[in-house]
């Protein structure tokens, strides 16, 4: 018998060896395949490696080659790619279920490459997750701007007991800190002692980060101090902490701490000790830390870069920053939005309008911040016109659904003066983060609508937003303005359960608004109870008092505050000088000029500003002359200083030649500017002048009239002598008349005796404010000036049935016209 028969072998069927030689082959050729397309992989080649995998038939390809393939998807963001690698992988019939890594690496390209939908439903057809799936989605929604998803993801995990590991940790103290969710944050923390985590660098600088983001500066320092050893990365969280929370001091401190330790500042130590300077350095150490970046070799990295030319920005010097700005070789658009930002800051309007269409010609795209920079511009000259083209530039290009653009356009048309505008756009808001209620309670705390805002504020609490620092230090000025103790003792105690009265912000604001309802004892008591003080603290204390017409203490506060070992910064300068201006105390403001000069801030603009305002408000107008011709630079507020400083001293001719050599600079005059020039026009008797300069604030400057050009309006009419056209006046006027608007056409009825129209006017004061004792003074000087002493002794017996006293000295009507003129040292002080 043969062989074949014995084993009943069919013929048909391949013999064994055939069999094996065609399995050799095929396996060489998805070696040779996998290595070609490794080989592709390690050169970048990934168009070159995907038209092979796609035009390759009947061959398996190794889960570590699409591995590769996918990691290079990854290093160049290609999406589209990585999509079709994907494709692949499940029309082959590959078992991806049981290749854990593979899946994971797909939710990470997923991740890196943009589309976090698609890295979702990865891992949602995952049948079995590790710990890193996990961390990959988590880390994916932190990165993205989804920090509530990424703690509802972390929740999850530790419900099917896999346990966090520091990377985990790292992510959702991450998480946790961009929603500010302290309360989350610090049971995490006690997650991480239990698994004797803390001495891991990532997880440490993570929950130091997380404590300052979320306002708790004090736990951030504790834990840091706990540190036994400190890296760069541990001492710039810590600086950056301080720097955030207006601690600007302690991190000047902590960096020069960290260089003493030996620890070398890397380029993000850098870019966060910079807002730091620019807060309160002087020019002459903006310009050592500049040179310590030279040094380091850093001055060519963007970020490092576009923050110095920020702050040089910030701290006045605009020709510095614009000079570095030119130098840099390269500019993206953090370093154009700086730029812009600093014109805008510095009242360069003009300027900050140019290089954005400077930037845009550059080909370089704008983003939201960028935006809200032009926008500031436009909201500090008061252009509604331009800011209304922009409203249309974010609906074309669809960037008005950022927070960030919507808030600084309603920020915008608030201080345009369209509150309704704002109101329209903050309604018609999809979703209104704390960011949007915010600015929304600012804008009607800056239009006088105090009682809106707290209104506003109470709905955002009802809406279940929370306040953060900036919605507190926004709505307290409304107390202030409205004088109402109670209701800014109420948000006192929310902001202590809320933690952020070791807010150095919201203390200066809580400090401000007892000052400003006149409890001076409470703002002292507040400021002597801070754990500490920097800087913006001690400015808080030295503004309250010169609000409160203590120069004395504001001055004494000054030099209690130099005796402490706090430096003065630009705005404790303006914050003083005022102090002296409006007590007219020109011997006290001379000796803080010196100070000035003994400091280096007489190059500052914002200090020149407030020295020009003191010297003109103190009756020394040829001192204020002769600063304001050295001035390196002038902005809006320079220019408005000196005019308004002619204005109040009679020099009416030449303050309206200054506006005309104003607009020939280039320089935007603003809203307070025009109050001035009234003011000349209305004290020179210049009528005609007067309403041309009125008409052309709309017209040449899309300047919209408020209720301060309104006034020196109807002064302008009624000083010369006008009273029925400045009747006529105020019945058209647009806004409903306020006192003062009587007042001032009362004034000038008594000044012309015009009693049959004095008369009438005064009955309409009595009836808006009946215990005003100006209006009774005024009538019976009206009826002493014609002679008709009865009507006098009928005045004075209603003014003391109604138990109504003029106050011994108080010039009433000029004291009020001229608050609502101008305050330069307020508005040098506004500036930072």
């Amino acid at each position: 018998m043969c062989i074949s028969k014995r084993f009943n072998y069919n013929s048909s069927m391949p013999m064994p060896y055939a069999a094996n030689l065609n399995l050799d082959l095929t396996l060489k050729r998805n070696a040779h395949l996998n290595l070609h397309l490794t080989a592709l992989c390690k050169e970048g080649q990934l168009k070159e490696a995907l038209h092979i995998l796609l035009t390759t038939h009947n061959c398996l390809v190794h889960c570590s080659t699409y591995d590769k393939l996918l990691q290079v998807c990854i290093s160049k963001k290609a999406l589209s790619e990585g999509k079709q690698i994907h494709s692949h992988i499940n029309q082959t019939g590959f078992q991806f279920d049981t290749h854990k890594l593979l899946q994971n690496t797909l939710i990470s390209m997923y991740n890196k490459c943009g589309s976090l939908v698609d890295a979702r439903r990865v891992f949602d057809q995952m049948t079995e997750r590790d710990l890193f799936s996990w961390n990959i989605l988590i880390a994916a929604y932190k990165r993205h701007g989804y920090p509530l998803e990424a703690l509802t993801l972390f929740n999850q995990m530790q419900r099917t007991g896999i346990q966090p590991d520091r990377f985990t940790f790292a992510s959702i103290l991450q998480a946790c800190a961009k929603i500010r969710v302290l309360e989350q944050g610090m049971d995490i923390y006690q997650s991480i002692m239990r698994e004797e985590l803390l001495s891991d660098d990532v997880v440490a600088n993570a929950l130091v980060d997380m404590y300052a983001k979320c306002g708790s500066i004090c736990k951030a320092r504790e834990l840091f101090h706990k540190m036994p050893w400190k890296n760069v990365f541990l001492w710039t969280t810590m600086i950056a902490g301080y720097a955030q929370n207006g601690f600007v001091e302690k991190a000047l401190e902590t960096f020069k701490q960290m260089q003493l330790a030996g620890v070398k500042p890397n380029s993000t130590t850098f870019a966060s000790i910079l807002p730091a300077y620019a807060k309160m350095g002087t020019s002459e150490q903006c310009m050592d830390i500049h040179q310590s970046i030279i040094e380091s070799g850093f001055l060519s990295d963007v970020v490092v870069a576009s923050a110095l030319v920020d702050m040089y920005a910030k701290c006045g010097s605009i020709h510095k920053a614009s000079e570095l700005f030119d130098k840099m070789s390269h500019k993206n658009v953090v370093s154009w939005t700086a730029m812009i930002a600093g014109y805008a800051q510095n009242g360069f309007v003009k300027k900050a309008l140019e290089t954005f269409k400077q930037m845009q010609l550059a080909g370089v795209k704008p983003n939201s911040m960028t935006f809200a920079s032009i926008l500031q511009a436009c909201a500090k000259m008061g252009v509604l016109e331009q800011g209304m083209d922009i409203h249309q530039s974010l609906i074309e290009n669809g960037i008005l659904s950022d927070v960030v653009v919507a808030s600084a356009l309603i920020d915008t048309y608030a201080k345009c003066g369209s509150i309704h505008k704002a109101f329209k756009l903050f309604d018609r808001l999809q979703k209104k983060n704390v960011v949007s209620w915010t600015v929304m309670i600012a804008g009607y705390v800056q239009n006088g609508f105090v009682e809106k805002a707290l209104e506003t504020f109470k709905q955002m609490q009802l809406a279940g937003i929370k306040p953060d620092s900036t919605t507190f230090a926004s709505i307290l000025p409304a107390c202030a303005k409205m004088g109402a103790l109670q209701q800014g003792m109420g948000i006192h105690r929310s902001i202590m359960e809320s933690g952020f009265l070791s807010n150095v912000v919201v203390a200066s604001a809580l400090v401000d608004m007892y000052a400003k309802c006149g409890n001076m004892h409470k703002a002292h008591e507040l400021f002597d109870r801070m754990p500490q003080r920097d800087v913006v603290s001690w400015n808080a204390m030295i503004v309250g008092y010169a609000q409160n017409g203590c120069v004395e203490k504001a001055v004494e506060t000054f030099k209690q505050m130099q005796f402490s070992g706090i430096k003065p910064n630009s705005t404790t300068f303006a914050g003083v000088l005022p102090a002296c201006a409006k007590m007219g105390a020109l011997h006290q403001g001379m000796d803080i000029h010196k100070i000035i000069g003994e400091n280096g801030f007489l190059s500052d603009v914002i200090v020149s500003n407030g020295l020009v305002y003191m010297y003109a408000k103190c009756g020394s107008i040829h001192k204020a002359h002769i600063l304001f011709d050295k001035m390196p630079q002038k902005n809006v507020f320079s220019w408005t200083a000196m005019i308004a400083g002619y204005a109040q001293n009679g020099f009416s001719s030449e303050a309206l030649k200054l506006f005309e050599v104003m607009k020939h600079s280039g320089t935007y005059p603003d809203h307070v500017t025009f109050v001035s020039v009234l003011l000349a026009c209305s004290h020179a008797g210049l009528v005609d002048e007067g309403c041309k300069y009125f008409n052309g604030m709309s017209d040449s400057c899309c300047i919209m009239a408020t209720i301060d050009h309104y006034v020196c309006m109807v002064d302008l009419l009624g000083r010369a002598g006008y009273l029925e056209e400045s009747l006529n006046f105020i019945i058209k006027m647009p806004i409903k008349p306020v006192v003062i608007v009587w007042m001032c056409l009362l004034g000038a009825c008594t000044v012309h005796k015009n009693i049959g129209l004095g008369v009438f006017t005064a009955t309409l004061l009595f009836e808006l404010d009946p215990q005003n004792a100006a209006t009774y003074i005024l009538l019976s000087n009206m009826y002493a000036e014609v002679g008709w002493s009865d009507d006098v002794q009928m005045v004075r017996r209603l003014m003391k049935d109604r138990g109504i006293k003029k106050i011994p000295g108080c010039n009433w009507i000029e004291g009020h016209k001229m608050a609502h003129v101008l305050c330069v040292g307020d508005r040098s002080h506004s500036q930072t």
